[in-house]
């Protein structure tokens, strides 16, 4: 194209550029979740192994591959037009609700059955069907990871929690022992308590059962957790005072209300998707102290965490979407700046970076057959 500026052409190519780079990276970014997925969570023969994770957590902080946070990518919401929605006063920011994100039904996220790759699962079948009370203090007997009680009233019904709001009598009873969790997973020891658990049930009821290889679980146990500590993320945006100074407790707590958020036990403001009440995300103190009624009405503190646990909600990349446009308008309320936890602004770069570390994640979940914001990763990553 004659008369062209150079220095133009020379900024488009270096764009071409960049834009590739990042769609190599991600394609190689998921390639490589992919065959740890083909190597460590499904057997040779199409089964689903199990995996586990270490006892370490993620923190609330931004957590982006620097090769990646330095590409210059476009996002789906341009500056101009979330600056257009941001508002001055909290009256303002409530005419203005964020979208509402559809997640599953109560019935599909229930997911009554045993799950054998997730859980180490003893079915005891009793010669007599059994009462709800003759399964006695085994229901809420502790072996270090929560167990589940399922139980079937004829072949081919469908299974069904057993708690004392369930009444058998139940032709086929399974014990559940989740394998894995946040908590690190269970040890062979915990399996061999729980088939001891198991075998007094058994006993008691006439219910003749196969044993539990007890070193096999651990070994599995253990497996999956390495596997679920690839893909457990959380993704923190902290909004801090401006020129080192303090949010009023009074003011912050009139925004985020005003915002949709609501106080919960854990001393955190949560918003929640209206019809299932499930948590998408939340603020936390970023002093790392609960908030509370009162010293929100006699304190201040320097900043607020937004914090989205990847793989508990459904779909994470529109819930990010949703926190990232509700944080960039509470950081121009509280007269804030959108920082990293390394106390460096964050630009829509590093927003267009964090997003595509959390379809990765997503991708990379649901290829393993977790759900996100389904039963197993609700269980896993609990």
């Amino acid at each position: 194209m004659p008369g062209m500026n150079p220095l133009f052409l020379g900024l488009l190519a270096a764009g071409i550029v960049l834009v590739a780079g990042v769609l190599i990276y991600n394609w190689l970014q998921e390639r490589r979740v992919r065959r740890r997925i083909d190597a460590a969570f499904r057997k040779p023969d199409g089964g689903v192994q199990s995996a586990a994770r270490g006892s370490g957590r993620i923190e609330p902080m931004l957590q982006v591959d620097d090769a990646l946070s330095q590409q210059s990518v476009a996002i789906e919401t341009s500056p101009e037009a979330d600056d257009a929605r941001l508002a001055d006063v909290p009256e303002e920011m409530a005419d203005e609700p964020p979208p509402q994100v559809t997640l599953a039904t109560n019935a599909e996220r229930l997911g009554l059955a045993p799950d054998a790759d997730i859980e180490c699962v003893a079915l005891l079948q009793p010669v007599q069907a059994v009462s709800t009370l003759a399964l006695g203090p085994a229901l809420s007997a502790g072996v270090g990871k929560p167990v589940r009680w399922l139980g079937r009233r004829g072949v081919g019904t469908s299974w069904q929690l057993i708690d004392a709001a369930t009444q058998g009598p139940w032709h086929e009873v399974a014990a559940c022992l989740l394998l894995a969790n946040r908590a690190g997973s269970v040890s062979r020891a915990d399996v061999e308590s729980f088939q001891r658990l198991v075998s007094d049930v058994a006993a008691a009821s006439g219910a003749p059962h196969a044993r539990v290889d007890a070193a096999a679980e651990a070994d599995r146990a253990a497996e999956l957790d390495r596997f679920c500590a690839d893909l457990d993320v959380q993704i923190g945006l902290t909004i801090l005072k401006s020129e080192l100074g303090q949010i009023a407790g009074t003011r912050l707590r009139g925004v985020a209300e005003a915002s949709g958020f609501r106080l919960n036990a854990a001393g955190h403001f949560e918003y929640a998707q209206e019809e299932t009440g499930t948590t998408l995300y939340t603020i936390q103190n970023y002093k790392q102290e609960p908030f509370t009624i009162e010293s929100l009405r006699r304190t201040t503190t320097p900043g607020i965490v937004f914090l989205l646990d990847v793989p508990r909600v459904a779909d994470p990349v529109r819930v990010f979407d949703q926190m990232r446009m509700v944080a960039k308008r509470m950081t121009q309320t509280l007269e804030g700046v959108l920082v990293d936890d390394n106390r460096r602004p964050i630009t829509d770069t590093s927003l267009a970076a964090i997003r595509a570390q959390v379809q990765v994640t997503a991708t990379a979940l649901r290829d393993a057959h977790i759900d996100p914001g389904g039963p197993r990763a609700l269980r896993l990553f609990g």
